[in-house]
């Protein structure tokens, strides 16, 4: 079949890379795309937060398959459009995108299903903002209630930053902070039958050492050797189905990727948030250790026919993705400059280590950064040792001007898998911080 893909990030030039791959895809094509995905799908200009539009080129290009990578066109009704249309379409409706679209809307899904989270309050005054904040204390924990491109939260202990934050966003979620590591786990439903897919890691500060501002996300890697291996199971009994269940109960089921960020708090598993889509970068390195045809699994998620689908397999090896952030990233990224050594990487590096394109576009016969994320460096390897190796062996053949990337993307996930190869007690939950 044919494929469409929407959206432009290192997440799409991921899901097209998967696609490409599958035997049974004809044809990728991605709207608008990057310069990255445009030497593996065919790229078209489209308003992507404009159903209609959006919908006409999927007829154009007689897609069977629909995949809205984005959370913004989500939110918006895209996926209804394109369903309406007749087409299967991977992503949830427009009320069950609200899921990530209102942090509030979650946390009612959640305590009606029982899923365990955070306290937190609602607040939409000065006043009730001053109330939450002395109720729970540092560190702060402000999440903007609405769609924030992955920086409406902070978390600190100066209060006078988290009181301005809360302000600032008008409708505003304070909780209590959650301690311990972190997982993104993701599943796939047809609103019904959940399949859950391999849990990765991601580093949300922009510094090594977990230091500077919260991003959009600096690095991941996948499978978690600190992890409990009964740690899928129980969040599938805790939270997936039980979300998925309480979306269908309500009328409005949830087909598509729900994203469940999860602390491994020492109360036990807690929500941190929903999404509802695939997360970046963690699909970089989700995809990366996927063995299955992934367009096959998409198509019955949109259709409900994933009852049908067999366990999905997965490669043994490690996966590591490292970001390349532009200049000044997260602040005002600078844009623009050009990127070398891409063709090196793929002359020494490839397969074992690719680049997956994520803010850039085509100057000529150049490929300039075009935004904060620049590029996501992905390796496979044996282990995570020897994925960040080739990861970081790449990274070093590229150059862009004033550029920056985190250098302890799994480091100590890779030491703890190894102290305990060897006998050693590092590999525990405690391990899996940056």
């Amino acid at each position: 079949m044919k494929v469409l893909v929407i959206g432009g990030g290192a997440r799409e030039h991921a899901l097209c890379r998967s696609l490409s791959l599958d035997p049974d895809v004809t044809a990728v094509h991605c709207a608008p795309g990057n310069a990255g995905i445009g030497e593996i799908a065919e790229l078209h200009p489209v308003d992507a937060l404009d159903g209609a539009a959006v919908t006409r080129l999927a007829e154009e290009l007689d897609a069977g398959l629909v995949v809205v990578g984005p959370e913004a066109p989500l939110v918006a009704g895209v996926a209804d459009a394109v369903r309406a249309a007749g087409i299967p379409c991977f992503g949830p409706s427009r009320e069950a995108a609200r899921l990530e679209g209102s942090k509030a809307f979650a946390k009612d899904v959640m305590a009606a299903a029982g899923v365990p989270t955070a306290r937190s309050y609602v607040c939409t005054t000065p006043e009730e903002i001053d109330e939450a904040l002395d109720a729970f204390g540092a560190p702060y924990v402000v999440k903007d209630d609405g769609l924030a491109a992955g920086k409406g939260v902070v978390v600190t202990h100066d209060l006078a930053a988290a009181r301005e934050h809360a302000i600032a966003c008008g409708r505003v979620v304070i909780e209590e902070y959650l301690d311990g590591p972190e997982v993104s786990l993701f599943a796939i439903t047809d609103g019904e039958t959940v399949l859950p897919l391999t849990p990765a890691q991601d580093f949300k500060r922009a510094l090594d050492g977990d230091e500077g501002p919260n991003t959009g996300g600096m690095g991941a890697y996948s499978p978690l050797p600190w992890a409990d291996p009964q740690l899928v199971d129980e969040v599938m009994a805790t939270v997936l189905q039980p979300t998925v269940d309480e979306l269908r109960r309500r009328g409005t089921p949830f087909s598509g990727l729900l994203y469940a960020g999860l602390a491994i708090t020492s109360r036990g598993v807690r929500v941190i948030e929903f999404n509802a889509r695939f997360g970046d970068p963690e699909t970089q390195v989700v995809l990366a250790r996927l063995l299955t045809p992934l367009a096959g699994v998409l198509r019955n998620a949109a259709v409900g026919a994933l009852g049908d689908e067999p366990p999905l397999r997965w490669s043994e090896e490690a996966a590591v993705t490292v970001v390349v952030a532009s200049h000044n990233y997260p602040d005002a990224p600078r844009t623009g400059d050009p990127i070398e050594g891409l063709d090196e990487v793929a002359a020494k590096d490839a397969p074992r280590a690719y680049v997956l394109h994520a803010g850039t576009r085509r100057d000529g016969d150049t490929v300039v950064s075009a935004g904060g994320r620049v590029l996501s460096v992905t390796a496979t390897g044996e282990d995570l040792r020897q994925a960040r190796e080739r990861a970081y062996e790449a990274i070093g053949r590229i150059r862009l001007d004033g550029a920056h990337h985190r250098t302890d993307i799994a480091r100590k996930a890779a030491e703890a898998a190894e102290n305990s190869a060897v006998g050693g007690a590092a590999g525990d939950a405690q391990a899996a911080g940056v």
